[in-house]
């Protein structure tokens, strides 16, 4: 697997370690944005394979960031996962019709979160019996 970069979004210091040591373990290299005022500059910086984007976030919610991300072609097309906790139910709707290829609910479970990146990567999202070691 090739290490394709991720940008993670997200406020709590605690979640983006636990997301740092998840993604490192598995190959990716990470990169971080605190607030939605970082957001698109770390982005715009990066250029990451993948978004995992948190929508409670100082300085606008996801929503904003992913509006912003609109007005950038080359942010745009990068595939956004929204994380949260927050009502479920109309938050998801209202990411993906705004941009956001997946939507996961806090807490989220490793091997699912993993095989979604791998989908939204385009990789394997099972290792070859072959390729265990």
């Amino acid at each position: 697997m090739s290490n394709k970069k991720i940008l993670v979004i997200e406020d709590d210091a605690d979640v983006r370690l636990g997301y740092h040591v998840l993604l490192k373990a598995n190959e990716y290299d990470t990169c971080f944005a605190v607030d939605s005022l970082s957001a698109v500059t770390e982005a715009r910086k990066h250029q990451p394979d993948l978004i995992i984007l948190d929508l409670g976030l100082p300085g606008g919610d996801g929503f904003v960031v992913l509006d912003r991300f609109r007005t950038h072609t080359s942010l745009f097309v990068i595939p956004v996962i929204v994380v949260s906790a927050r009502d479920v139910k109309a938050n998801k709707e209202r990411a993906l019709k705004a941009g956001a290829k997946a939507f996961v609910q806090k807490p989220w479970n490793d091997d699912e979160l993993l095989a979604l990146i791998r989908q939204l990567l385009g990789q394997p999202t099972h290792v070859p019996i072959g390729k265990l070691s």
